[in-house]
Formats: C-alpha cells, structure tokens, sequence
C-alpha cells in the first residue's frame, strides 16, 4: 500500500454466496489489503468487534439479517460508527441505495465489480476513516482536558454537566438549529479549556484578584481558542469559547464586542453560564433560588450588560422549566400520597 500506512488496511467481506465473495477477496488481495470473510450478517457482527476491520464490503441480500441491518447495527454502535460500509447488491435500482442511505450506509457497488472503482473506492474510504479517526481521538483528548481543567478547581461541582443539559433544553426552546444546540453542548465542557494555562496561585486564588493576576486570568479565552481553533468540527464552539466573558456594552473582554458584534451562540452560552453560577453555591456565596439569579441578571442587563430580548426569552424558559418541575412534583406527591 503506498501511502494509506504503514499498517495494512484490513477489509471485511460479506456476502452468502461463495463465489461473488471469492471474487471480491481475489480482487482486494491483489491490490495489498488483508482481507477477512464473513457468511452472513450475523457472523460480519463477530467478525467486525473481533478483527476492528477499516471498511466492510456488505451483501445487501442474505438470509437472515440482511445488510441493511448489518449496517444499522453498526452505525449504532460507538465503537463502530466511523467504520466505512459498501454496500455491495445486484440491484441497481433507487429503491435498494435509498434503504442502504437510510441505513447509514457509506457508498454502493454493483456486480459484477469493476477492480479499478472497487481499488479507488476503497482507498478514499480507508483514507477518510482514518481521518476521522484521528479527528474523534483529538477531540475525546479536549474533553478530557476540560474535565482536568473542571476538576482542579473542587468548588465547581458538576458546572459542566449542568451547562450541557441546560445547553440542549434552552437551544431547542429558542428552535436552533441541531448543529449550534450540539456546539452549546460542546461549549458546556469546552469553554474554560484555556484555564488550563492558568497557573494554580491565579485560578484557585480565593480573595480578590489583583490587576496583574485579572489579567493574566482573562487569558483563558485566547489560550481556549488556540487550543481548539485547529480542529474544523470546533468551528462552531470557537466563538463560545473566545467570546462568553463579552458584554452588551462592550465593557466586556477579550474584544470589547457590542451588542450583536457578540456571536448569538455565545450570548446563549453566557446567559446560561451565569445563571448556573448564580444557582450554585461557591465558597463566597450560596446558591441563588430561580428568582433571586433572574432578578440578579435583569439588574445586570439594566446595566446595559446583557442582550435584554435574550434575556426576556430566557426567563420564560426558566420559569417555564420551574413550573414544569413544580407540577412534576405535586403530581409525583400525590401518586405517593393516593399510594399509601
């Protein structure tokens, strides 16, 4: 293989009839790859968590399982949804590619196979999964910074979980679209990353921050994007992490940024933020009840700190939220109370 790897790139074939899959086998072995084979869907679902193939060539039709639930299973699965699954069928028609699109599937071959598509097929899908490997490791590294980052500091309890559950439910009230609900999410854990370059005697300081040491501790949101701004899928949550300490009337940092200047997401971001740190209880403070963090954040956007029809959306989804909890509650005591 030239220059796919070091590593020969290992191809599963499935399908129940001998001779289409010697054909394949002889036509992939030629062209270098290791090749394993599997009979049937059941037997590709061994083989898959046995050998960790780098692409599976699928017969659409075998008894039993047939492909397209092989290929549900698979994109399922955490461990196994960047593998690259080909579709192999007889059947040329709309019908079987918009089931094998349905089912996840990668890319279609029709028999018999041409060798050279099947050889430049298969090397640009062997190539991009080790691609998007390589990016899936890069970022499961990020997070697991972040939670270093969360976990040198024992008074933020679990703040980044709350953000991302938060993140979801208020970015689907607002109706946003599912890529910036998931860059909220990410934002959740990702967004005080930078943090990680900031000394201990800075970041864990409890008394009040002289003006070098503010200084040095507003550098987390340019040390943040640096960290992720190399990664494309971080795009999104860039802004969230750079721009979540800004303010209404510019008075906030790094940019000073005014008004819609501030990306929208990271607006939304903040505004959850500091409700979650308003609610919760520090070692200079305790947690705010619903009401009293609202009335706090309505003072600061009088201030002209804070997007007032944000703002306003956001209380109608807290308070939403509450009486939500509240009826949940009653209700829940009362099945107790009618139990007894």
């Amino acid at each position: 293989m030239n220059d796919l790897d070091l590593e020969r790139p290992r191809i599963l074939v499935v399908d129940d009839h001998p001779p289409s899959r010697m054909t394949a086998v002889a036509l992939l072995s030629i062209e270098g790859y290791d090749v394993i084979e599997a009979e049937s869907g059941a037997a590709a679902l061994a083989q898959v968590f046995e050998t960790n193939p780098d692409l599976i060539l699928l017969d659409v039709m075998m008894p039993g399982m047939d492909g397209y639930e092989v290929c549900r299973r698979l994109k399922n699965d955490e461990h196994t949804r960047l593998t690259p699954v080909v579709f192999i069928t007889a059947l040329d028609d709309r019908r079987a590619r918009l089931r094998g699109i349905e089912a996840g599937g990668d890319d279609f071959l029709t028999k018999p196979f041409d060798q050279l598509e099947l050889s430049a097929r298969i090397k640009s899908l062997v190539r991009q999964k080790r691609l998007n490997e390589d990016l899936d490791h890069a970022e499961k590294v990020l997070f697991s910074i972040a939670r270093t980052v969360e976990s040198r500091d024992p008074d933020t309890g679990d703040h980044c979980e709350r953000l991302v559950a938060r993140g979801k439910a208020f970015g689907e009230y607002l109706g946003l679209s599912r890529p910036m609900i998931r860059d909220l999410m990410w934002g959740g854990y990702l967004h005080d990353i930078g943090k990680v370059g900031i000394p201990d005697a800075v970041l864990l300081k409890r008394g009040k921050l002289t003006a070098d040491e503010w200084q040095i501790m507003q550098r987390h949101v340019l040390i943040g994007e640096q960290i992720c701004l190399p990664l494309r899928t971080m795009r999104g949550v860039v802004p969230i992490i750079r721009h979540h300490h800004e303010r209404w009337d510019g008075s906030g940092y790094p940019d000073g940024l005014t008004k819609n200047e501030i990306p929208y997401i990271a607006q939304v971001f903040q505004v959850i933020d500091i409700y979650d740190a308003l609610t919760s209880e520090r070692p200079y403070k305790r947690a705010f009840s619903p009401g009293e963090a609202l009335k706090v954040m309505n003072e600061e956007t009088a201030k002209g700190w804070r997007n007032p029809e944000l703002i306003e959306q956001f209380s109608l989804f807290i308070q939403a939220t509450e009486s939500e909890q509240v009826a949940l509650s009653n209700c829940f005591a009362k099945c107790v109370n009618t139990a007894r």
